[in-house]
């Protein structure tokens, strides 16, 4: 530009006409000899992305890629890397300086909000040198695919939270155990710091000794999620819809149940029931139970209750903890379920999961300017005392519940879970 600017005003000046001239020549002398040296030798640059095995959904996912300049000289690159068209990122670029003949890992994070293939296109680095003038573009690595699963970096993190013991910290509270469990374990010598009513008598009179008896929690108690996969779950909060944060919430009360000695199992329903996975203890189950929500999606049918609780009656014969993911917006939509929650709730412990609308929140805490927010104010408390009369409302049929914000449903899950398991409810 700058040379188009001094030729234009060689008109005007005339003796500036030759400047214009050498400084043309000179310019066009360094191209050539920046397309030389970027293009003298064959490889130029080397670069590689190492994707991991599968993304996590609702997760930062690490992409690392790595960069090696055969140049005997620094470069400057820009790289461009075509990623999956459903993070619809249009200007992803990543512009750094190589050392010579050097080797540079650089990484970036995606954040995958819907499970599925994700698509990654071709590596683009342009390289230029100090005087860059001319881009040489080098391409790597053709299309390949990542599929994205629920988030197991959450079950992850869960799970080495138990490990360290250090599960207080981040939300989940400790349960004082309220009575025994009904399986019992040993007969054993009384020892200080026992329960004083667990003494067995018949056996204190035979051994002459002060004997009690020892209980264990029970074990291989079937835990169901499921998980509604109809319209009312297709609410977005925070790029995920309420049915993958369900999802992701399953994924993790099943491995918890796991390492608690019971058996995991999940399924969904809307129309029908789909995505069986019978609650079992064996190996393979946390992978079956992965694989299961990894094909779940919602659709925009009404759920059916009625069929909900005909194939929970017809399959599930021994009493489970039954965990069921929905929303309820109304007292209406509640009353038009309950009768079937109410006939879960006989043979089983259900506990009904479903979620505050957390975008109500802003308007009940702003103070009303004008009538439309006055009326909007009040249609909003309006909701928000309805999810409270819902909790009130299963209370009174003996169903638990947990009403609770998207962010919150995993903590809260696993609380109540661990809260029935101490008072031995199940």
């Amino acid at each position: 530009m700058a040379v188009m600017a001094l030729l234009v005003l060689s008109y005007i000046f005339p003796r500036w006409f030759n400047i214009a001239k050498l400084v043309l020549l000179a310019l066009v002398a360094l191209t050539v000899l920046d397309t030389l040296i970027l293009f003298f030798t064959k490889k130029g640059l080397n670069g590689s992305r190492i994707l991991p095995e599968k993304l996590s959904n609702g997760d930062q996912n690490p992409i690392t890629l790595t960069i090696e300049n055969f140049y005997t000289f620094p470069v400057y690159i820009r790289i461009i890397d075509e990623i999956p068209e459903q993070f619809q990122i249009r200007d992803f670029k990543i512009d750094r300086k190589l050392s010579a003949s050097s080797v540079t890992e650089l990484q970036y994070e995606l954040r995958p909000t819907e499970r599925g293939e994700y698509h990654f296109g071709k590596l683009n680095i342009y390289a230029t040198s100090v005087f860059g003038l001319v881009a040489r573009r080098f391409t790597f690595d053709d299309t390949s695919m990542v599929p994205t699963y629920p988030s197991f970096i959450q079950l992850r993190k869960y799970d080495l939270m138990a490990i360290s013991n250090n599960l207080h910290q981040y939300g989940i509270k400790k349960v004082r155990r309220l009575g025994h469990t009904m399986e019992f374990e040993q007969i054993k010598e009384y020892v200080m710091g026992d329960d004083l009513r667990t003494i067995n008598w018949k056996a204190t009179a035979k051994k002459n000794a002060l004997m009690v008896n020892q209980f264990q929690d029970e074990k291989s108690q079937p835990v169901y999620s499921v998980i509604d996969k109809g319209r009312v779950m297709k609410m977005p909060f925070e790029g995920l819809s309420l049915v993958d944060y369900a999802i992701n919430a399953a994924l993790v009360i099943s491995n918890v149940a796991l390492k608690k000695q019971d058996k995991a199992g999940m399924f969904t329903f809307s129309k029908k029931v789909e995505n069986i996975v019978v609650a079992e203890r064996r190996t393979s189950q946390m992978n079956l139970i992965l694989e299961s929500l990894y094909n779940v999606n919602t659709d925009f049918y009404e759920s059916d209750f009625s069929r909900l609780y005909a194939d929970v009656k017809r399959n599930i014969k021994q009493r489970s903890l039954i965990l069921l993911y929905t929303n309820f917006e109304t007292l209406d939509g509640l009353y038009r379920q309950l009768p079937y929650l109410k006939g879960i709730a006989k043979n089983h412990l259900l506990v009904v999961i479903f979620f505050k609308n957390t975008e109500l929140n802003s308007i009940i805490k702003d103070e009303a300017q004008t009538i439309q927010q006055a009326y909007d104010k009040v249609i909003a408390e309006k909701f928000a005392f309805e999810k409270r009369l819902i909790v009130n409302e299963l209370k009174k049929y003996g169903i638990y519940s947990i009403l609770t914000t998207p962010e919150n449903l995993t903590l809260d899950t696993i609380n109540k879970y661990l809260e029935i398991k101490a008072r031995g409810l199940l």
